[in-house]
């Protein structure tokens, strides 16, 4: 829209605000005096209606006659909410020019398009209350309830609750209810017992999951408030704000464009079309909540939050935290449905075994009475008998089905993301973190991860001389330090603030920018409000990774000229020059001679790890602009012919500890690539420094090299020099991209780092992406697998840590769980086939149950990263076996130790100790409990002999193995009838802790036995066939039996 256009929309607006205003003047004597309240009312169905006008004292700004309004309140000229929700989101520019423009809208929200709203809380509530807030409705997470059916869902609870109901009938018929409702209350007690932890437990773990996605949505803006810049939550948006917007920002709302410089925005998420939209003031001025700003700069102005924007319909069906499943749950599962057919077998062996026993007499009341004696036993104490048998199986089947293994890894991982966020990382894809305890190389940038980030101008270069006078405005000439205050001051996308109370002056921006502003203001004089009223800032090129430099058209007021600055990577921007000035304003051709000198310089500073900004200008004329365009609406600046201004070196250094990290990943085999966007030579002074590269690597060919060679090669050549790269200088993303993919196609797993919105592909690319939390755009977040929240190295490898312990985490629970599986199982399987007793009861199981699936659980999910998991190499998670050959050598040797001590204990344990069968059962059932809390121990570490080391760091851990012992008395001691137990004294208690704690030598000797992945497989052959083999064998004894009694 040209200008007179312009002028005119301005003169239309206030002659119909002029007749609106005289009109509710001449309302309002005839009305009380509140009309000068706020209109808070609900918001208006009209979409007609352009402005209410509720005080006729005070006028849109610009009207001569009238005073601005406060800047402390909503201006009373307040257009209505739904138009405009309705014009913005119909794109209706006519409609938009009826309310008075860009201009008119800012008025009417009481505004001032350069200062914000002011910056004070009743401002902003008040807008919140009138407008709403910039929040969706979220699915609630799921409710205790939900758990607690969900945790009632499997068969076999459900048949153990329809089997306790069915016994607690018959025995309160035949015993009565003083004595008839101990087994059936029991079974009932207990399966609720187990419904409610695990549904507490799943409750805990849906809270976490739902507090974590929150953490993720929570994304950080800059927006004008009181005239300064300042970071809010994007929730804390409000209509009239006015927000900052750069390359790869998501736009946090519904807005209008005040002003901006090739401005692009992706709206793919919204409407599917790939093609970036332009924004501009005159066409499309329309910008929309979840579209990503592509290209560009801009200020927008709010005018629609929350549930009133475009995004926000479809913010309201999304779903509420984390619904992706890892490939470790994957595994679990099917190492899971391997164990349940196994166990589906067996107990159906078990109940068919057990069946006949009972059907041929061979099975003995606790009284020694025979319990099925044929026709003399009636029905319903053969419902009984056969109630009690399915009752046993079934609570055998739920606790040698290990169906909370999958879930483990959801617990493991709540636990984690507290601890990783206190380690500086946020995790928004659960898989990611598995991935990242495999990973084998990491490709991470330089700038912010492994430097601090924090810039300063160290060097200072006018042609072929080094500048050392601080401040320098003194020893050059006058005309080469104005021109540097332009291309310092007017392309930037940084902003100075200086503070009404005088403190000192506040810098925003990127690091660089901060950097190259301050020293324009300490050494070069700047005085940046100046330079913006003395210049009209034409056209932007904002700075992207691929181009590594920005540039800016200007129109100096005072005579029309046109400038063209350019600044960026120094290389780049010197083969843009064609002349360069001196330290006294000398022009001079840059013939090849001085080219070459420069270039030295260049290199040399580069040596010194510094990072090197040129800074190149052209004065122009009308006739010479070009244009992307026909209608020449988009201005092209010139890139050739340029005269070099000077050179800047910054210097960036190192983190703090960032060696000692580097070591931490050689040690771990993990390799460290450093691909970064500086020349070769600041690339190799960094790497370096850092420890990426050794002494004897930099006399290596091809350990350090620059992306263009890489580029170059053929797919041959790049994957065979892949391997030796550690170093890749002056690359893009695309170059980052295709080492990546080079890298994935040599069995790598890989994971990336990135911040910018190029960097988008790579981190989808790579298996774990990973962007960074203070520098990285929202694209960049989005498009990552883990957020780094301090931008540091470090905790790159934290998040390694990490990885590996989760995995390690999940052997340690698998490990201990399958030994209960298998030694629950085949004691009652044993028993009952040889014997015709079942040591451990329905009840008994469901507490056996509830110790490993709950308890344990929680308790493998809490143990921390140790030491030694950064001094093997990566484990391939992808092909390795779930069960080492280490653990099934642990597994083996404990289920042994426990099926023969707990068997020979329920065959002698009553001639032993003098004990009656019922104590000597419950001392089966408490050896067995105490049995696996030791082995809790054991299984703590999978080669180490010593299973205590740092048991004090672990409170969780010591805390449930106390609950558990606390329990397993309260049990034995008052709950008899319940459990089926009977109190032990001392002696029996020292007996069956004694027993069970030979779980902690014999671990503690197994593991001195080597073994390797090569006795993986015998080690299977072995315990399948013991398995089977035992079973067979008691089988056979079993129908011997029978056989016999039947005779």
């Amino acid at each position: 829209m040209s200008t007179i256009a312009r002028q005119r929309w301005r003169a239309a607006y206030r002659a119909i605000y002029a007749s609106q205003a005289l009109g509710s003047l001449i309302a309002s004597k005839t009305k009380s005096n509140n009309h000068s309240q706020l209109d808070t009312s609900p918001l208006r169905s009209s979409t007609t209606a352009a402005f209410e006008v509720d005080s006729p004292h005070i006028s849109h700004p610009g009207s001569g006659s009238h005073e601005s309004p406060s800047p402390n309140t909503l201006a009373p000229t307040v257009v209505d909410p739904q138009a405009l929700v309705s014009v913005v989101t119909n794109k209706d520019v006519v409609a938009l020019g009826q309310l008075g423009g860009v201009e008119g809208v800012a008025a009417s929200l009481g505004i001032d398009s350069r200062a914000g709203i002011p910056d004070n809380d009743q401002d902003v509530k008040t807008r919140r209350e009138r407008f709403g807030s910039n929040a969706h409705p979220k699915k609630p997470p799921k409710g205790f309830l939900y758990f607690v059916v969900d945790a009632l869902n499997g068969s076999c609870l459900l048949i153990l609750l329809a089997l306790a109901g069915l016994a607690l009938g018959l025995e309160i018929k035949e015993h009565g209810v003083r004595k008839g409702w101990y087994d059936g209350c029991g079974i009932f007690i207990a399966v609720l017992l187990v419904v409610t932890c695990t549904a507490l437990r799943d409750f805990g773990l849906e809270i976490q999951f739902h507090k974590g996605s929150e953490i993720i949505k929570d994304i950080q803006i800059e927006v004008i408030r009181g005239g300064r810049p300042k970071q809010i939550s994007i929730c804390d948006v409000v209509v009239g704000d006015i927000v900052l917007l750069k390359i790869g920002d998501q736009v946090p709302a519904d807005g209008l464009i005040l002003h901006g410089y090739s401005l692009q925005v992706d709206e793919s998420s919204l409407t599917g079309e790939s093609d970036h939209i332009r924004i501009d003031s005159t066409e499309h001025p329309f910008l929309f909540s979840g579209s990503n700003v592509a290209d560009g700069v801009g200020r927008m102005l709010v005018t629609a939050v929350g549930i009133n924007t475009e995004w926000g319909s479809l913010m309201c069906s999304s779903p509420c935290g984390f619904v992706d499943r890892t490939p470790l749950q994957d595994g679990l599962d099917k190492l899971a449905s391997s164990v349940a057919n196994v166990s589906y077998i067996a107990a159906l062996l078990f109940l068919l075994v057990l069946l006949i026993r009972y059907f041929t007499g061979s099975t003995k009341d606790a009284k020694g009475n025979v319990q099925f004696n044929g026709s003399k036993t009636g029905i319903q104490d053969v419902l009984i008998g056969v109630v009690q048998i399915v009752a046993v199986v079934v609570c055998t089947l739920v606790v040698a089905v290990p169906k909370s293994l999958p879930l483990a890894v959801r617990q493991t991982l709540a636990y984690f993301m507290k601890r990783m966020m206190a380690d500086r990382a946020l995790m928004r894809n659960l898989s990611a973190c598995e991935t990242m305890g495999s990973v084998t190389t990491i490709c991470t940038e330089k700038t912010g991860t492994l430097t601090l980030n924090h810039m300063k101008v160290f060097q200072f270069w006018l042609g072929q001389e080094h500048i050392e006078a601080k401040p320098c405005i003194n020893v050059i000439g006058r005309n080469v330090c104005e021109l540097f205050r332009q291309g310092v001051g007017l392309n930037t996308t940084g902003n100075i603030y200086e503070p009404v109370s005088g403190s000192e002056l506040e810098l925003t921006g990127s690091p660089t920018e901060k950097a190259i502003l301050s020293w324009g203001i300490e050494d070069l004089g700047m005085d940046l409000e100046k330079m913006k009223t003395d210049f009209e800032v034409l056209h932007i090129e904002a700075f992207n990774s691929e181009k590594k430099r920005s540039g800016v058209l200007l129109r100096k007021n005072a005579d029309s000229t046109i400038h063209v600055h350019w600044k960026g990577a120094a290389e780049m921007v010197l083969e843009m020059c064609s002349r360069y000035h001196e330290r006294d304003g000398t022009i001079k051709f840059l013939h090849e001679g001085a080219r070459s000198e420069i270039k030295k310089i260049i290199e040399g500073m580069a040596a010194s790890s510094l990072r090197c900004i040129a800074f190149a200008y052209r004065q122009i004329s009308e006739e010479e602009m070009e244009y992307n365009d026909d209608n020449k609406t988009q201005p092209r600046l010139k890139e050739d012919g340029l005269t070099l201004l000077g050179v800047v070196g910054l210097k960036d250094p190192c983190r703090p500890g960032l060696r000692a990290a580097v070591q931490h990943c050689k040690s771990a085999g993990v390799t460290i690539r450093m691909i970064t966007g500086d020349n070769i030579f600041t690339a190799k002074a960094i790497a370096a420094e850092c420890g990426i590269l050794e002494p004897q690597d930099q006399q290596i060919d091809g350990v350090v090299i620059d992306a263009v060679d890489f580029r170059n090669c053929t797919e041959d050549q790049r994957m065979k020099k892949i391997e030796s790269i550690r170093v890749m200088a002056r690359s893009s993303p695309f170059d980052k991209l295709l080492m990546v993919q080079c890298l994935k196609q040599n069995g790598h797993v890989v994971a990336a780092t990135g911040d910018g919105i190029n960097d988008a592909c790579v981190l989808r690319e790579a298996n774990a992406g990973l962007s960074m939390g203070i520098k990285g755009t929202e694209v960049a977040k989005q498009c990552s697998d883990i957020v780094i929240l301090d931008d540091n190295f470090a905790s790159i490898v934290k998040v390694v840590r990490w990885g590996r312990c989760v995995y390690n985490n999940i052997q340690k629970f698998i490990q201990f769980q399958l030994t209960v599986n298998v030694s629950a199982l085949a004691i009652n399987f044993i028993a009952a086939v040889s014997l015709g007793e079942v040591p451990l009861t329905a009840v008994q199981l469901l507490w056996v149950n509830l110790i490993m699936d709950v308890f344990g659980a929680l308790a493998f999910a809490s143990e921390r990263p140790i030491d030694e998991l950064m001094y093997s190499p990566p484990l391939p998670v992808q092909t390795a076996p779930l069960i080492t050959s280490i653990m099934w050598r642990n597994i083996l040797a404990q289920s042994v130790f426990q099926i023969a001590g707990l068997l020979f204990l329920q065959v002698k344990g009553e001639s032993i100790f003098h004990v009656s069968k019922v104590a000597n059962s419950t001392m089966v059932f408490n050896t067995f409990v105490f049995c696996q809390v030791f082995n809790m121990f054991n299984s703590r570490y999978m080669e180490k002999q010593n299973v205590f080391v740092g048991i004090h760091k672990n409170q969780l851990f010591m805390g449930i193995v106390g609950i558990t012992i606390v329990l397993q008395v309260v049990m034995v001691e008052f709950l008899n009838k319940l459990a089926n137990t009977t109190s032990l004294n001392g002696l029996q208690w020292l007996a069956c802790i004694g027993i069970a704690v030979l779980t902690l030598p014999i671990g503690w000797f197994v593991k001195s036995i080597p073994v390797s992945d090569k006795c993986l497989g015998k080690l299977k052959e072995a315990v399948i066939t013991s398995i089977i083999g035992v079973i067979i064998s008691a089988i056979a004894y079993a129908l011997f039996n029978a056989h016999k009694n039947h005779n």
